[in-house]
């Protein structure tokens, strides 16, 4: 199974930029889709945007037209470019398959935190 580790987190001001570094163990090629998850404390890890083997994007409201992901399969590799930064994108941020077909799968996250 392809392991992912992210890396990169910071802190950053309210409007400030991010980029944010994803090292796969293996290709990505071989999965459907990849994609960057966010936690926050006390609520559930939540896919945030997704990038998908027909080469189609999708992202979640709350980081449309803020967040872009790129995909670097030759390198094994993905970035999570963070733009217009606000307080509420605080939290871990994770990289990993997507659909998650191994719950064991996840690989460490990288802190973002955003101050006002």
């Amino acid at each position: 199974q392809v392991q992912m580790a992210a890396s990169g987190g910071g802190s950053v001001q309210a409007g400030g930029s991010l980029t944010l570094s994803c090292k796969t163990s293996g290709s990505i090629d071989v999965l459907d889709g990849v994609g960057w998850y966010r936690q926050v404390p006390g609520k559930e890890r939540e896919l945030i945007v997704a990038a998908y083997a027909n080469r189609t994007t999708d992202y979640a409201d709350s980081v449309e037209g803020r967040f872009a992901i790129a995909v670097y399969s030759d390198r094994n590799l993905l970035l999570l470019t963070m733009t217009d930064a606000k307080p509420e994108d605080t939290g871990a941020y994770y990289c990993n398959a997507v659909p998650i077909t191994n719950p064991n799968s996840w690989g460490p996250g990288t802190q973002v935190t955003v101050s006002s």
